[in-house]
């Protein structure tokens, strides 16, 4: 398992580890993070996180796992869309899962989605539990990206499929250099303003172009154990979907 130059990207500073650090973090901003998520994307990122559940359809899963599951937006969103028995949401932040629980019980939805403390990359599951395995933005924020794969694929069941939702870096000039201003500059000013941690969306920035993105994440993917990998461009080249699958043996 080889370390990559996006696990080295940190919040803050190079005291104390990446997982401490963006725990942190989000801790700090959870109580504003779902408004500046809307906010800073103008609300495109409801239509990015429906785009990518729609991709478990076809599969019908009946137990769900949402990695880095933040304020349960992911998980709230797929109970609605795709009525499976069970969403168990993991994340490192205390703090973001006291607002995705509150907004859980809000929606009348405590029976279907248990949220719990847990790291993407030491997942307190056995193997082969899961129909389906879903993360929006939050493979970046892994320390070891590649054990972070590893783990996800051994706790889905064979044949189940891996669904990733992150930023990617637009190619297509304008697009680019529009796109470099705004989450360079434009993105941490105003959560300035709002009285938000500046340096965690220059982290975001940071962690968005360190991260492998299209066909580098695929490459990762292969290497990890996953098979009928493919990604989708989304938001012309802001954002992109990944899916993978388990093998089946």
């Amino acid at each position: 398992m080889s370390k990559l130059p996006h696990d080295d990207i940190k919040p803050f500073s190079n005291e104390g580890s990446k997982k401490t650090q963006v725990s942190e973090m989000f801790d700090n901003i959870a109580p504003r993070y779902d408004f500046m998520n809307r906010f800073l994307s103008a609300g495109i990122d409801v239509y990015w996180r429906k785009t990518a559940i729609r991709l478990f359809k076809k599969d019908a899963p009946n137990i769900l796992l949402d990695v880095a599951t933040g304020t349960a937006d992911m998980a709230i969103m797929a109970a609605k869309m795709l009525a499976p028995q069970n969403i168990v949401g993991i994340d490192i932040s205390e703090g973001m899962l006291h607002i995705g629980r509150q907004k859980i019980a809000k929606q009348v939805l405590q029976t279907k989605i248990d949220l719990y403390s847990g790291d993407g990359e030491t997942i307190n599951f056995g193997d082969d539990t899961f129909d389906g395995v879903m993360v929006a933005f939050g493979v970046r924020n892994f320390e070891h990206l590649e054990k972070g794969l590893q783990e996800i694929a051994r706790v889905l069941k064979p044949g189940a499929q891996l669904v990733v939702l992150e930023f990617s870096k637009p190619k297509t000039p304008g697009i680019k250099q529009f796109y470099n201003l705004y989450m360079g500059v434009v993105a941490p000013q105003m959560a300035k303003w709002f009285n938000q941690n500046k340096k965690a969306y220059q982290y975001l920035n940071q962690s968005a172009k360190a991260f492998p993105d299209r066909q580098h994440f695929i490459d990762i993917l292969n290497k990890t154990g996953f098979s009928n990998t493919y990604y989708k461009s989304l938001s012309l080249g802001i954002c992109c979907i990944y899916s993978a699958r388990k093998p089946v043996d």
